[in-house]
């Protein structure tokens, strides 16, 4: 691609490389240079106007842009057409974004002409929702660059997809205590069914156990014998260590916990178990409120059937701290009792 000044009549079948305004001629940044665009430049004493031609084996930035994207567009991804050297990424049906993020480094290595930003990884999103744009910022590349890049992308199936949610019952028991109102727990499960309406999920079983470990169990046993594919326990006290109740409960029934806690603030005191193949969170007292944390993250990934082991959960750390808690008064001073902290 050639780049530069040139006088107006050899810029003719070039593309303006900037917008131009004078009296009696507009050229529009990435239009072609016409004959009489260069009459109108030279009559207005125009010595110079800035182009770019094109060369054998570039390619112009729209179809790059497209083979691009339609090389690392995965399942449920789909393309609108590109325009000024952006092709943009939509999510076809909601689920949970999955990004190849070595992939996608790699392709942004290749050359700086090439730019691929996507949302953050395993973020939930709706149908029709932007996810991700592939803009080639000059106006053309090369062939063999491109080829590179598209290489890199059909190397991994599918860099950027989306998970579709594969989980819609979901069985809930809430543990009480004569210090927590029911009012709260009654607030809690609207609460969770505003979270989980935009995945197409509904509460299939609800119930309610002292906190206690044998009166949870009961419940759990039961639940789990019924058609809940995913069991959410929220405990009237946050766990606190693996022989606390909901984690006693969950192994007493013969099930096991999978991993305790998590980087993540809020929902640092996140369990995940299972019984049988079924999972079970243990909500951390964060999933009460309808703000985003720790809790959010799990859950939209289990139910669009994606792992979450132990290094999925502790490589959130980055990016992690999500917000201060109001009701905890200087939350990190080191002042607050274990009470106040309800993860």
């Amino acid at each position: 691609m050639k780049f530069g000044p040139l006088p107006p009549r050899e810029a003719i079948g070039a593309m303006a490389a900037h917008s131009l305004r004078l009296p009696g001629i507009t050229i529009k940044k990435g239009a072609t240079i016409t004959a009489e665009d260069a009459d109108k430049l030279d009559a207005a004493g125009v010595a110079r106007v800035t182009a770019v031609r094109l060369e054998t084996g570039d390619v112009a930035e729209d179809d790059a842009a497209a083979r691009l994207a339609q090389a690392t567009a995965g399942v449920g991804v789909r393309i609108d057409p590109p325009f000024t050297g952006r092709a943009n990424l939509f999510a076809e049906h909601a689920g949970v974004l999955e990004v190849d993020r070595a992939a996608i480094d790699r392709i942004n290595m290749i050359d700086e002409a090439i730019t691929f930003a996507t949302l953050e990884q395993f973020k939930p999103v709706v149908s029709g929702e932007m996810i991700a744009t592939v803009k080639i910022i000059t106006y053309a590349i090369s062939e063999g660059r491109l080829a590179q890049a598209e290489a890199v992308a059909r190397g991994v199936k599918g860099a950027v997809r989306i998970a579709p949610y594969t989980l819609s019952r979901i069985g809930v028991i809430s543990t009480l205590t004569n210090a927590l109102k029911p009012s709260i727990v009654d607030k809690t499960l609207k609460i969770l069914d505003k979270r989980i309406t935009p995945t197409g999920a509904t509460v299939v079983g609800e119930a309610r156990a002292p906190h206690e470990t044998e009166a949870l169990a009961r419940e759990l046993e039961q639940i789990a014998q019924g058609d809940a594919e995913l069991i959410i326990v929220f405990g009237a006290s946050a766990v606190s260590d693996r022989r606390d109740v909901i984690p006693a409960a969950i192994t007493a029934v013969g099930g096991r916990i999978d991993h305790f806690g998590m980087p993540v603030d809020p929902g640092n005191l996140l369990l995940v178990g299972h019984i049988g193949d079924k999972a079970v969170i243990g909500a951390p007292g964060c999933a009460r409120s309808p703000k985003e944390n720790g809790f959010d993250w799990i859950l939209h990934r289990m139910l669009a059937g994606l792992p979450v082991t132990r290094t999925d959960i502790m490589g959130l750390g980055v990016g992690g701290l999500l917000m201060e808690i109001v009701s905890r008064p200087q939350p990190r001073s080191g002042e607050e009792s274990a009470e106040d902290d309800d993860g």
